[in-house]
């Protein structure tokens, strides 16, 4: 878990609270900053959690090519020679 989303989700939380804040008091002020803030907060978190899964997949993709190189190479080959391919003037 990484700060985003320790972050996004505090700001949630206190999003949430300011909302109840304003629900009990009848103040739309509060109430519309809290709903805001609990946007902003799960936008947050989901930025954290997008983070974290591209991080998990680099990890994912070293350790494939350590353990298969080869394979690892001819795929970035193949991928190099479609793209030469596609971008070539004709």
């Amino acid at each position: 878990m990484n700060s985003d989303r320790i972050e996004g989700t505090a700001e949630n939380l206190t999003g949430k609270a300011q909302e109840g804040f304003g629900k009990l008091t009848g103040d739309e002020g509060h109430r519309a900053e809290g709903l805001a803030r609990q946007a902003a907060g799960r936008v947050q978190e989901v930025y954290g959690e997008a983070r974290d899964y591209a991080h998990h997949a680099g990890e994912r993709v070293v350790r494939q090519v350590e353990q298969q190189p080869v394979t690892a190479l001819l795929v970035a080959g193949a991928i190099g020679f479609v793209l030469g391919l596609m971008t070539a003037r004709r």
